[in-house]
């Protein structure tokens, strides 16, 4: 069975993300400058567009990889699109990362694009289509920190450099808890084609529950506590410290109150 070759227009960039990454623009010109009445609310608005558009990006990169792997039907299902909305899980995908940021504050990922592996040859390729993801979210990671460590933050606004901060403890989470080697998440994607066929099969079925258990395993206070202070140290080794991070946080859910009093770092 044969398909047509991606065509042109199957690679367009979608009015969609456009319209995403024009939120994030709009709203991040805005918690720069102060236009907004609400600092919260602009805050709020920049770092959930930012998510989504890493989301987008994170599945983009499963997909590309995929398609130079050799699965030439991820282009006529809309994933080099960047549109969302064409996600095999748009819920797992979107929705519930999104919603998890605004619960607790913790990047938890998304479902992932529908590949066609046996349409791929190779072991590392198919490690590397999972790894893919993670990777892109390690890439967001640096970018959102590059101006901690690069001592580059003269002249950032506090509110800027709070949601910075945010975004930035996002992008970690992320990355670390999709690289865990659990069935249903990219890390398990990245060591699964090295396992034998028995032991494939008998993970399987758990695949569709991983990320509950994550979920479920973090709602343990002695997990959830250790699991941050390892974030916190990952962090503060990008340059970005705890009160940019829970100021960004605190900021970030804006109908909990004003943290501009006591979230402040210049005079």
């Amino acid at each position: 069975m044969t398909t047509a070759p991606t065509r042109r227009s199957d690679r367009r960039i979608s009015p969609v993300f456009l319209g995403i990454a024009a939120v994030t623009a709009v709203s991040g010109w805005a918690v720069w400058t102060g236009f907004a009445d609400n600092a919260g609310l602009a805050v709020f608005l920049f770092v959930t567009a930012a998510w989504i558009v890493s989301l987008c990006l994170h599945e983009y990169a499963h997909a590309r990889t995929a398609l130079h792997s050799g699965d030439i039907s991820i282009g006529a299902k809309g994933y080099l699109t960047l549109n969302p909305l064409k996600y095999t899980h748009a819920l797992l995908s979107i929705v519930l990362p999104v919603l998890f940021v605004i619960m607790g504050g913790i990047g938890l990922p998304g479902g992932a694009v529908f590949i066609e592996r046996g349409r791929i040859r190779g072991k590392w390729k198919h490690s590397l289509i999972s790894a893919a993801g993670p990777l892109t979210n390690v890439l967001f990671a640096i970018v959102c920190t590059a101006p901690f460590w690069l001592d580059a933050l003269s002249g950032v606004p506090d509110t800027f450099r709070f949601a910075l901060g945010f975004l930035a403890l996002l992008q970690v989470t992320a990355a670390i808890l999709n690289s865990l080697p659990i069935p249903g998440l990219d890390g398990y994607g990245v060591i699964e084609p090295w396992l034998s066929h028995k032991i494939r099969r008998q993970v399987e079925p758990f695949a569709p529950f991983g990320l509950i258990a994550v979920f479920g395993i973090l709602w343990i206070p002695e997990v959830n506590g250790a699991f941050f202070d390892a974030i916190d140290a990952i962090l503060r080794g990008l340059g970005v410290g705890d009160l940019e991070t829970y100021c960004g946080q605190d900021f970030y859910r804006f109908w909990d109150g004003d943290p501009s009093q006591y979230c402040t770092l210049n005079p």
